[in-house]
């Protein structure tokens, strides 16, 4: 460990790479606080504190993952999700067409400029599209808070429309949105990561003190009076903390490796070779599931909020009851499903298998091999799939069971744990990788005076 740090410090181009993760991701971190002309972001934290109080909403998501700009309505409230829907959404669609599909098999490095080219214009309209809601949703806070939009910008009307109030939103929100999305790709290009991965770990990551701060005031320390969290309780969720973060760390790293064998190549322990495997990981598809099911289930209460009127089928829907528990769980094994198909080709592995001469003991090449990947790869996602379900659901029953805040829950959950220790170790992954590139570079070099 002491090593790997010392060759981190002195790596001078890492650090250099480092550096400039961080400076841009603290650029990213000021959009959060630069708020939109004409919005008072102090009272509409007040009204959004109240609103998510009472119950979860998709807006709470997205405050999230924004790092606490959604519910201050700055410029960067949006964040890089709508790079991401949009990124996904291409995603899908390369693996649902086979057109696509074949084109960027056969020719990748033509397709790939062209599809990062449609997931910018995908992400400025789905910019534009979020934003002008969010201006709507901003309309009737004022309604009901009055202060929350300046009176001067509302003052501009057509045909009873307020042009100046949505210009300067949709401008301002999208100009934020577009702009992180740029220092993402930096980050990706020139700094150290995924970039856009370390956009929304550090969102999550700043709301660490909020939430600690929320847990003190349910402790009740300044009075004799018990507070809403106990010791015990507090004690208990640091275990379930503890428990999330093992099994979030133990999801992400477990794999089942099939062991393989060449034509011509026999590989005996005593030699020292290390016998070639095929890593199939257990959580093929990450976090995307939980994300998904979330923002489906989620959708009706934050429409009811929008309109201001509450039906029976959205109270079933609220979270913590056993409907929201058990569609939850149905939604998130069923997008685990739909994903790893979709993600997972067994019958291009199986025939790069067969042309590379590698086969599976006691599997023969071809059709053998795929419906044999195919039915290994079925019952990890069984596995994998249930695991993110407890995952998911086991903090929200803690929560409720000890009436916690949302936001506590929210940050002990699955899905905030999943991307930060997903990003945690591809970042360091990555940094690994790097050194041990540069170690064989300055063994390789001419310049490098070679033993006789």
């Amino acid at each position: 460990m002491f090593s790997f740090f010392r060759a981190l410090i002195q790596n001078q181009e890492l650090r250099r790479r480092m550096l400039f993760t961080a400076f841009l991701l603290f650029i990213c971190r000021l959009t959060s606080f630069v708020p939109v002309p004409g919005v008072n972001g102090e009272i509409a934290l007040t009204y959004f504190r109240k609103a998510t109080h009472v119950g979860q909403s998709l807006f709470q998501l997205m405050d999230i993952f924004s790092g606490g700009a959604f519910a201050q309505m700055t410029i960067g409230s949006l964040g890089v999700l709508p790079y991401v829907s949009a990124s996904i959404m291409l995603q899908l669609a390369v693996t649902l067409f086979p057109g696509l599909q074949r084109d960027f098999r056969e020719n990748a490095d033509y397709v790939r400029p062209k599809l990062a080219r449609w997931t910018r214009y995908l992400t400025l309209f789905l910019a534009v599209f979020q934003s002008g809601v969010f201006a709507r949703y901003a309309l009737k806070i004022n309604h009901a808070y009055p202060g929350v939009v300046s009176a001067k910008v509302l003052s501009v009307t057509f045909f009873g429309c307020h042009v100046l109030f949505y210009l300067l939103f949709i401008a301002t929100m999208t100009c934020g949105t577009l702009t992180i999305m740029w220092l993402g790709e930096q980050i990706s290009d020139k700094g150290v990561g995924v970039g856009t991965s370390l956009v929304i770990s550090a969102g999550i990551v700043s709301a660490f003190p909020k939430t600690l701060t929320t847990i003190i005031g349910h402790l009740n320390l300044d009075s004799s009076d018990p507070g809403d969290l106990g010791i015990v309780s507090l004690v208990l969720l640091a275990g379930v903390f503890v428990l999330v973060l093992l099994g979030c760390i133990f999801l992400t790293q477990a794999e089942r490796r099939l062991d393989l064998q060449y034509a011509r190549k026999d590989y005996d322990g005593a030699s020292g070779h290390r016998r070639p495997f095929l890593p199939l990981k257990v959580n093929h598809s990450g976090v995307m599931p939980v994300i998904f099911s979330s923002s489906i289930l989620m959708l009706p209460l934050t429409v009811t909020q929008l309109l201001g009127k509450e039906t029976v089928f959205t109270s079933y829907l609220s979270p913590g009851s056993w409907v929201y528990m058990g569609l939850y769980s149905v939604l998130i094994f069923f997008f685990n499903y739909f994903w790893t198909l979709t993600q997972f080709h067994a019958d291009q592995l199986a025939s790069d298998m067969k042309k590379g001469g590698a086969f599976i003991p006691a599997v023969r090449q071809g059709l053998q091999t795929q419906r044999y990947l195919e039915k290994t790869m079925c019952n990890l996602t069984v596995i994998g799939g249930v695991s993110l379900i407890v995952l998911a659901t086991f903090p929200q029953l803690i929560g409720a069971l000890f009436s916690v805040d949302h936001s506590i829950s929210y940050f002990f959950g699955g899905t905030s744990m999943l991307i930060l220790v997903g990003v945690i170790l591809d970042t360091s992954r990555q940094v690994s990788g790097y050194l041990t590139m540069q170690k064989y570079e300055e063994v390789l070099s001419p310049s490098r005076p070679r033993l006789r």
